[in-house]
């Protein structure tokens, strides 16, 4: 008999790739442009989009964001997402372990580590669910579970509050994520799920221990309206439906969370489509950028589309660091941007 959670996760999965879940607002980069470089004089086939996170080489600066997990249909599409991560060379965060603490045997439905062995790999928990009985020791064991070289505690105030079933008691977090920093062996990555981090949150977060920051900014999948196509009562579904604009972009976010914290990793989501939008978000002070809905819907067809989907991305950042006169991330990231 499945419980609320399966039932919330198979719903979560069938209206991502369904449903017109779109925020209604834009990531806010077709606002950036870089300088072209009609003499770049660079040679494309030596541009370098390697980097360096949690003490393991990435060959591109994306990443498949977390999204979903725990249920047996879930498992298989992570088995392909994580297989085409290690083909690439890149990263993955799993969805929310939680299930797998109240159920032990679903934990299994996370273990992904054989299909990616070198891949810098993140287990996931909501944040919140400090304030409901997860303890450190329990997020020390969701990482253990998955072999997992980081943490991501992620934070959904309003996807709790528009849920019936929500978690919404989220004061006194910032000392449990404190806590939790302090005592989990390896590096906390604090993300949104697409609304943002402003500027006076990340101070917080800073002062909490984080290691790194997803902005995760507004721009792509607004999960209010993914609430809203659960919902079956009309003055529900209007309430969601209001917050269809909420949240900060995810370029807003980026400068916001660059400003509170200069020497913090950042690491940019929401709403990315392009090749081009990681060498914006690079260029306004990220190091990493990740990727949830498109490519969920692309490892949903075929891994072959996954495939051509990431290969689509990191050709279109090649060629924008080549016209932007970037010869490696580490130069991306001092290119100024103009405004429009």
């Amino acid at each position: 008999m499945k419980n609320k959670i399966d039932r919330r996760k198979e719903d979560h999965l069938r209206i991502n790739l369904e449903e017109d879940v779109n925020s209604a607002i834009s990531n806010g980069l077709e606002r950036y442009y870089f300088e072209h470089q009609a003499l770049p004089e660079l040679d494309l086939k030596q541009i370098d989009t390697s980097l360096k996170l949690f003490g393991k080489s990435q060959k591109a600066p994306i990443f498949i964001s977390s999204m979903i997990g725990g249920t047996k249909e879930t498992l298989v599409i992570n088995e392909k997402l994580a297989s085409v991560a290690q083909s690439f060379g890149i990263g993955m965060g799993v969805g929310s372990q939680r299930i797998g603490l109240e159920e032990e045997r679903k934990m299994a439905f996370f273990d992904i580590r054989k299909y990616a062995p070198d891949i810098i790999l993140m287990a996931n928990i909501g944040a919140v669910q400090l304030n409901y009985s997860i303890s450190p020791d329990d997020c020390k064991a969701i990482v253990e579970s998955i072999g997992a070289d980081a943490l991501i505690l992620h934070l959904n105030p309003l996807q709790e509050a528009l849920q019936s079933e929500g978690d919404t008691n989220f004061s006194g977090l910032q000392k449990k994520i404190a806590e939790v920093c302090h005592r989990v062996p390896v590096p906390v990555v604090i993300k949104e799920v697409g609304w943002g981090i402003s500027l006076a949150t990340a101070k917080k977060l800073v002062e909490s221990g984080v290691a790194v920051i997803d902005v995760a900014g507004a721009g792509g999948t607004s999960w209010s309206e993914v609430e809203k196509n659960r919902m079956e009562d009309e003055v529900y579904r209007n309430i969601a439906s209001s917050f269809r604009d909420w949240g900060i972009s995810t370029a807003q976010s980026i400068i916001d969370v660059r400003e509170a914290c200069p020497e913090l990793p950042i690491f940019a989501s929401g709403g990315l489509r392009s090749g081009v939008d990681v060498a914006k978000c690079i260029a306004l002070g990220a190091c990493n950028c990740g990727f949830a809905g498109m490519f969920l819907r692309a490892a949903s067809i075929s891994e072959a589309r996954l495939i051509d989907k990431i290969n689509e991305i990191i050709i279109g950042l090649r060629i924008s660091m080549f016209v932007a006169g970037a010869p490696n991330i580490s130069s991306l990231q001092k290119t100024p941007l103009g405004k429009r």
